[in-house]
């Protein structure tokens, strides 16, 4: 008998700016209780750089029209803009019996074996989270966990404008490259990454049933 521990529910987003799905999260996450079903959001959101509860100003170094805004995932800085997909990790890790340190390893680990699938080698980093193609970063991560329940996720890399990336340093490191899916494979899209992704990471999660729900999380969270 499938249970609500062996449910997840994907959200395919569109589009979003960043404030309200922010705090669609928070309240989804304050909100729900120990029947309430975990959640992936699919999206991509418009240019905007993030700074983690741990980011320092100085790994901003040449903003220009583009908004930062300041969080409450772990982390330092990183971009956000359109051709990157975004999953959110909406999960009740009391319920998964994982910690967070695994919880990192499974996203990790999902992003690893989705590239391996399209032929391209990528590895994690000890002490430096995200998944990194040679010395170049394809992915990130920053999570929040409030009451053993996680919130925010990952960000991957697939056909995006990576100039932003010059204006800070990616996730606190000087000098670090960015790379993404189009340059190390041409024949990968977004929607088809998607949907590989999602499906490695709720089998890593031990998930039995995957439901895409069609309605938008919040009744103001409509397409930018």
């Amino acid at each position: 008998m499938t249970t609500t521990a062996d449910k997840i529910i994907v959200r395919d987003l569109g589009l979003q700016e960043y404030e309200p799905v922010w705090k669609a999260m928070q309240q989804f996450t304050t909100t729900r209780d120990e029947s309430t079903v975990d959640e992936l959001w699919c999206l991509q959101h418009p240019r905007v750089f993030t700074m983690g509860l741990n980011a320092k100003e100085e790994h901003l170094l040449n903003v220009k029209n583009i908004p930062v805004i300041n969080i409450d995932r772990g982390g330092q800085v990183t971009y956000h803009g359109p051709g990157q997909l975004v999953i959110y990790t909406l999960l009740d890790l009391e319920r998964l019996n994982i910690g967070v340190k695994a919880l990192v390893s499974v996203i990790e680990q999902s992003i690893i074996k989705l590239l391996k699938q399209y032929g391209i080698e990528a590895h994690g980093k000890e002490n430096a989270p995200g998944v990194y193609v040679k010395e170049e970063k394809i992915a990130a991560l920053g999570l929040r966990i409030k009451r053993n329940k996680s919130y925010h996720g990952l960000s991957l890399n697939i056909d995006m404008d990576l100039s932003p990336f010059k204006q800070i340093n990616p996730c606190g490191y000087a000098n670090m490259g960015v790379t993404q899916l189009k340059d190390l494979n041409s024949s990968i899209y977004l929607s088809n990454v998607k949907t590989d992704l999602v499906s490695k990471l709720s089998y890593l999660l031990g998930y039995k049933t995957i439901t895409y729900a069609d309605d938008k999380v919040i009744p103001e969270l409509q397409p930018a």
